[in-house]
């Protein structure tokens, strides 16, 4: 590491290759088990290779010292997660294996409990840790709402692309980059997407009691968007009076990532 520093090289972090090789295996797996076609093999593969990029970009920008137990956690949720989507992609194509892709979601759910835990029982709470939890939940919740779009229509995209609709803003608008402070309501919520979709998508209930549910998630969804970007733009308005800075500093502790939902 000293010699890193005095040459100025980045260090080596093997988590996300290793990442990618777990993601194969999976892929591998699938195909073994279910007969996961090429359609839903090619897709886990582009998410693997994509997932790889974004974190090895990530891990160059932030130079970490390790990538970290909690980090660990979130990129075994990233494998799930990927085989969630290529079985989803496979499914277009024919009936795909509704009890693994509920039990891979499911799994990835409950794992989203634990890397936040990990992260403040360890001391490793970072912003990249954040951003890579909150990007592996908005992917998860948008890939189950793709899912869900044959039995419940396809309003439920909404759900899926709330996310993505608000970081599009945030280019034309610079004020929704704004670091938004800790809220568990909008962890609840966001939460509770990924719980209603995984029930949806398992068929358990009626139709009725299934729209119904999804309905209201996604109203407390909206309801949480709107709330953050009210906050948002209070702080905008601050900003012209100078204030914005004690306001933002005082809500976050200096810890938050942009985002909103």
């Amino acid at each position: 590491m000293a010699g890193q520093a005095r040459f100025g090289t980045r260090p080596f972090v093997p988590e996300p290759a290793a990442g990618t090789v777990a993601q194969l295996v999976l892929l591998e797996v699938l195909c073994r088990a279910v007969g996961l076609g090429p359609a839903g093999w090619l897709t886990g593969c582009v998410f693997a290779a994509a997932t790889w990029a974004a974190l090895a970009r990530a891990l160059r920008g932030s130079w970490p010292r390790s990538f970290g137990p909690a980090n660990r956690v979130t990129l075994a949720r990233t494998t799930l997660v990927g085989g969630v989507t290529a079985l989803v992609v496979d499914a277009f194509d024919r009936p795909g294996p509704v009890a693994v892709l509920v039990g891979l979601a499911a799994v990835a759910l409950v794992l989203d409990a634990v890397d936040g835990q990990v992260a403040r029982r360890t001391g490793t709470v970072t912003a990249l840790g954040a951003r890579f939890d909150m990007e592996v939940d908005a992917f998860l919740i948008l890939v189950l709402s793709v899912h869900v779009v044959v039995p419940l229509g396809p309003w439920v995209l909404v759900i899926g692309a709330l996310r993505y609709l608000f970081v599009a803003a945030s280019w034309v608008l610079p004020w929704l980059r704004t670091p938004l402070p800790h809220s568990m309501a909008r962890k609840a919520v966001a939460a509770l997407q990924g719980i209603v979709l995984v029930v949806a998508a398992a068929g358990i209930v009626p139709r009725a009691v299934e729209r119904g549910a999804v309905a209201g998630a996604l109203a407390l969804l909206v309801w949480s968007f709107g709330r953050d970007v009210g906050w948002l733009w209070r702080v905008r308005r601050e900003a012209v009076g100078g204030g914005a800075g004690d306001l933002v500093a005082r809500a976050t502790g200096g810890e938050s990532v942009s985002g909103a939902g």
